[in-house]
């Protein structure tokens, strides 16, 4: 009971010191893999860098502890970033303050809900994404994520259209206009390091080589080169002007987003207080101001990325005059005057500009500062409000993580021998993530790429992921100055180097050869994933739907089979094998559950049977295919016995399962059948049957000679 309680204690059953020499090595070797991926996938969640590392910090220990795999490495990974940002987004702008409240509110309702599924045994609902939807949405998610990295990899600026491919439309059109060379110089350097050192030696902590060398060479070169400047430093008569529209289009959203919130609230608050069944007055008013309200925002948010496109295609030459610089518009540099070679940019976000202090770039984009320090301590604040708008996302960010998660703990159980246990699995992510939000974590889930890296370092317990998260802690302490001038272009190589291992277009087409159904879900997941994205829920539920929707038609029309003799003497489907059958007797398999959703079906296929087979004189119901009954299987049956009979045909059943035949006595079914029509197997049936029918003297010349039920077993005395 206790060990169930606390898992970790497990570990240190014959622990050694040699043990410890292998979890420490493979711990901090995690970590330096872990450090810079989290500042990678942070921004994939459309947060700062550094709440990577605080995602990295507590979870991979917590998840480890309290998890049932001994070499899961827990943390940030690119799917659930990508899905936490997308699912955020329209509820607040990426990077803001409460856009990270809200993160951090989803990594807290993802953890209770994980939680609660492993407390209460029901790791089995995982189940209902199957393999092809999950293969579907990986590789979409894989090509939406290595694409969405694209404008850090150029050093361009765009702002995120309603779908992805509009966003990457725009993306190829800025890139067209202007390319920031060094930063994709960075961006290839950083691939190429990553893919030369992985072929010459795996163990390589390549990842962190490639960090440590382009930061080092951003620092020595000056790589980042930005200036604050006022407007009028710039010569370029419209910016002024430029900038006040832009700043009074962002201040109008702004504004416009408060007094939405407000009345917002004031409907909720009608709605609590209804005393009536109807919707009152009151509250159509609200409503209505409430869409006349979100109208304009999205006419002020449209009027904005105008004007921000604008300021982002500036482009100009810089002079420095002891210091200062004057900034001239590219080529309208006046005769005479030495620029600094460079290309200069006005930085445009979503927030106001200050026409006093522009910040103007003519370098490529960095980490800059991460606070030093471990994160607070803070309880998230949770309301029942905020629980029930991000749960359906929440569900989807656990059962894909999960899924994730249990899918490499199984692999690397393979090849170590471990058991895993599933719900012990979800109680240890959902405490990883539930704690992880008290530090300011996002949601986190199981990573293939750092558990690899763990079972080849030779990680032998959990220990080694304590080791990783204190080694995090080590970082955040001491040494975040030294990431302050890693370029953006290598956290962004990084992103698409870890998520090429999520592509298998093979298993398109190995779904596609066990069931054509099965790879035709695949492609249309992958495909609604890729037209819904950023909206990757979407794919999800399809995929899921059409899961479901095969589920049921196949419980509806499961295989009734006529069964005929084969040469092995096995009794074998007739159409499958080409087999002759018996126009005297039916033999009848039907495969599945016999409920409600099916029970009509089996009396149109024997009705179907006797049509074909006007000579027809006995039905066989071979039952060894049917594991359940209800009900309404069981009144079905009832009828089909009673139809067959009424015609003179005669009626039996072979192979009847132990819990099948106690809704039959229960229900007297049995009684009515008669028990002498009860047979243990089929083929004694079909030799009792055939013995009896072709010994009738109505039959022609005494029956069928060489009868396809028993040509091939021993003649009967």
């Amino acid at each position: 009971m206790i060990t169930k309680i606390f898992p970790f204690l497990l570990w240190f059953k014959g622990y050694n010191g040699g043990y410890f020499k292998a979890d420490a090595l493979a711990g901090i070797t995690v970590a330096l893999v872990l450090i810079p991926q989290s500042m990678a996938y942070a921004q994939l969640a459309g947060l700062p860098a550094y709440y990577g590392l605080y995602a990295a910090f507590l979870p991979p220990m917590v998840a480890a502890l309290f998890g049932s795999s001994r070499q899961l490495g827990t943390g940030p990974v690119a799917v659930v970033s990508l899905m936490s940002a997308a699912s955020l987004e329209p509820l607040a702008t990426a990077g803001s303050a409460e856009f990270i409240a809200y993160s951090i509110v989803l990594a807290l309702i993802v953890g209770i809900f994980q939680f609660s599924l492993g407390v209460l045994r029901l790791g089995l609902v995982v189940n209902f994404l199957s393999h092809p939807v999950i293969n579907g949405f990986t590789n979409a998610a894989a090509i939406i994520i290595a694409s969405s990295q694209f404008s850090k990899f150029f050093g361009v600026y765009v702002d995120k259209a309603a779908h992805h491919y509009e966003t990457m439309m725009r993306v190829g059109q800025a890139v067209m206009d202007f390319t920031h060379w060094p930063t994709l110089i960075f961006g290839i350097s950083a691939v190429t390091i990553m893919v030369v050192l992985k072929k010459i030696n795996p163990k390589i902590p390549n990842v962190l080589v490639a960090v440590f060398l382009t930061t080092v060479v951003s620092y020595f070169i000056g790589f980042n080169k930005d200036a604050n400047v006022p407007v009028s430093a710039l010569q370029f008569p419209e910016l002024a002007e430029m900038v006040d529209t832009f700043n009074h289009a962002t201040n109008e959203i702004t504004s416009l987003g408060a007094e939405r919130a407000t009345l917002g609230n004031e409907l909720d608050e009608q709605k609590k207080n209804r005393t009536g069944h109807g919707i009152s007055m009151e509250e159509v008013q609200l409503q209505s101001q409430i869409n006349i309200l979100t109208i304009k925002m999205d006419e002020a948010k449209h009027h904005a990325h105008e004007v921000r496109y604008e300021l982002r295609h500036l482009k100009f030459e810089a002079v420095e005059d002891g210091g200062d610089y004057t900034f001239y518009s590219k080529n309208n540099l006046p005769q005479g005057l030495a620029t600094d070679g460079g290309i200069w940019r006005i930085k445009v976000k979503n927030s106001p500009l200050n026409p006093e202090n522009l910040l103007v770039m003519g370098g490529g984009a960095i980490v800059g500062r991460i606070p030093e320090g471990l994160p607070t301590f803070t309880v998230p604040e949770l309301t029942v409000k905020s629980f029930f708008k991000l749960l359906p996302t929440a569900i989807i960010i656990s059962l894909l993580g999960f899924m994730e998660a249990i899918a490499i703990a199984k692999a690397m159980a393979a090849k170590t021998g471990q058991k895993i246990d599933p719900n012990q699995e979800l109680i240890g992510q959902g405490l990883g993530n539930i704690l992880g939000s008290i530090t300011s974590s996002y949601a986190t889930s199981g990573s293939f790429s750092r558990s690899a890296v763990n079972l080849q370092a030779g990680a032998v317990s959990g220990i080694s992921s304590v080791i990783t998260s204190i080694v995090v802690i080590i970082t955040l302490l001491f040494l975040t100055p030294l990431l302050y001038h890693l370029p953006q272009a290598v956290l962004a190589a990084v992103i698409m180097m870890a998520v090429i291992g999520l592509v298998n277009t093979s298993g398109f087409v190995h779904s596609w050869k066990a069931q054509w159904y099965d790879g035709a879900i695949s492609i249309i997941t992958f495909l609604v994933t890729l037209a819904y994205a950023p909206h990757l829920d979407k794919g999800i539920m399809v995929g899921v739907a059409l899961s479901m929707g095969v589920f049921l038609y196949k419980s509806m029309r499961p295989v009734v089979a006529s069964l005929s003799m084969y040469e092995d003497k096995v009794l074998k489907s007739s159409e499958h094998y080409r087999l002759k059958g018996c126009q005297h007797v039916a033999v009848v398999r039907f495969d599945g559950a016999l409920f409600f959703a099916n029970a009509s079906y089996l009396d149109e296929q024997v009705a179907k049977f006797r049509d074909q087979r006007p000579d027809l004189r006995y039905v066989l119901l071979d039952a060894s295919g049917i594991n359940d009954m209800d009900a309404s299987g069981e009144e079905a049956l009832a009828m089909l016995v009673e139809r067959v009979r009424s015609a003179g045909l005669g009626f039996a059943i072979s192979s009847v399962k132990g819990s099948v035949m106690a809704v039959m006595e229960r229900t007297h079914l049995l009684d009515k059948i008669g028990m002498e029509h009860f047979y243990p197997t089929t083929v004694e049936a079909v030799k009792d049957i055939v013995h009896i029918i072709h010994h009738q003297t109505d039959l022609p010349e005494g029956g069928c000679k060489n009868c396809p039920l028993t040509q091939y077993l021993p003649k009967a005395e």
